[in-house]
């Protein structure tokens, strides 16, 4: 894809028209939260302003049309994914998901059952399941993955045959190093030996669009914010027999077929894990973000996205010092590294003063980080609104930083 479309579509983020002491804004943090178009602002913003009401609630006109607008954005997510409506439910987000999914599946856990994560997992991956191993008797164990942080597929395949676990969790992306995991090998394996397979899609939603029925996963959690919606809103895929086989999570209103003192009864899923007043803006935000990704050709986005990563990845390669962190040929467009011996703290501190805004620390993977040797990282991650000017940018203040913290 040339520069020019991705350039205009830049101008649908006011983001970008914001200075940062006196600075324009250099956003390298999408892996954080991406950016939003005018379009999700003003959703949101028309929800509040003229249509809020209250959803599956009310015979009122604002009630019905807020319930229509509501559930037609499950439908959305349900198309962009290629699921049904009804085994797609709402939560807060990818975090939320996967604590729903590992406390239902505890009731499957007998002791002795293996759990299988990968060192690469995002904490919101791994805690769930220890409370869940903890509760049940279960164990956790982990993948192969080599000292640069790549996944090792053959070990890990031979390693499922092995083992014969029970669950097997991990992300499609890395959301430290980028790195893009060959799920749907891991899955393939996993049918053998029905093992129930839930996948981390937070990174990958937005980047890789991926199909679910061709992806052939038990489970997807993802996140809206991480994919141009509102932040507080996210949801899960279920393959509905197994999610409607969960137990309760969270109880409440709305959630109910009948309530009283001696019982209560529960409407399936997807409604029985939605108690309580949902995010109605949220969802109406993250509906207007479906509208404008499906309106764009998502492999020139991808394609964009790629050649800004491999310059990124030449221009880092030729400083000397710098170490890259992870699988450089798979990648969703983020990239993690560190330099010599400097703090990644302060590097990311004196990048900031030149508008440039990354992520440095661990990235809610201190298992990885410690599996790697170091303490944490410096994380470039893109998204298709950036340009190689942001390149340019941010190469220039990095070799300005590091002159700074050399002499």
């Amino acid at each position: 894809m040339n520069e020019n479309p991705c350039t205009q579509l830049r101008h649908d983020f006011p983001i970008f028209e914001v200075s940062l002491d006196d600075q324009p804004l250099c956003y390298l943090d999408s892996a954080a939260t991406t950016q939003k178009p005018h379009q999700v602002i003003q959703a949101v913003k028309e929800f509040y302003q003229s249509q809020n009401a209250n959803v599956h609630r009310g015979l009122h006109t604002l009630s019905e049309q807020a319930t229509i607008a509501y559930e037609a954005v499950r439908g959305k997510i349900a198309q962009f994914l290629n699921v049904q409506s009804r085994e797609i439910v709402w939560t807060s987000g990818a975090t939320a998901s996967l604590n729903l999914i590992a406390y239902g599946l505890s009731e499957r856990l007998n002791e002795g059952d293996v759990i299988l994560l990968s060192p690469l997992e995002h904490h919101a991956n791994i805690i769930p399941w220890q409370l869940a191993a903890q509760r049940t008797g279960a164990r956790i164990e982990l993948l192969p993955v080599d000292t640069q942080g790549i996944l090792q597929l053959k070990q890990a395949k031979a390693l499922i045959a092995s083992l014969k676990p029970k669950v097997l969790s991990v992300c499609h992306a890395s959301n430290a190093l980028g790195n893009i995991n060959d799920v749907a090998a891991l899955i393939g394996s996993c049918k053998k030996l029905d093992t129930i397979t839930v996948i981390d899609g937070a990174q990958s939603l937005l980047h890789l669009r991926p199909d679910l029925q061709q992806l052939d996963c038990d489970f997807y959690v993802f996140s809206a914010h991480k994919a141009l919606g509102p932040t507080g809103l996210g949801g899960l895929y279920g393959r509905y027999e197994l999610l409607n086989a969960l137990p309760v999570y969270q109880s409440g209103g709305e959630m109910i077929d009948t309530v009283s003192f001696t019982g209560t009864t529960f409407r399936p899923a997807p409604e029985k894990f939605e108690p309580g007043t949902p995010n109605i803006a949220g969802v109406i935000g993250f509906g207007a973000a479906l509208e404008y990704l499906m309106a764009l050709e998502h492999d020139s986005l991808f394609q964009h996205e790629q050649a800004l990563y491999r310059t990124l990845v030449e221009q880092l390669s030729d400083i000397d010092g710098i170490r890259i962190w992870g699988d450089t040929t798979h990648n969703v467009g983020t990239i993690s590294f560190s330099y010599k011996k400097e703090h990644h703290y302060d590097l990311a501190t004196l990048l900031n003063t030149h508008g440039i805004a990354v992520r440095s620390g661990h990235h809610c993977t201190q298992p990885l980080m410690a599996h790697l040797g170091i303490e944490g990282t410096i994380r470039v991650s893109l998204a298709f609104y950036n340009n190689h000017q942001d390149i340019c940018r941010f190469i220039a203040a990095l070799k300005d930083t590091i002159s700074l913290l050399e002499e």
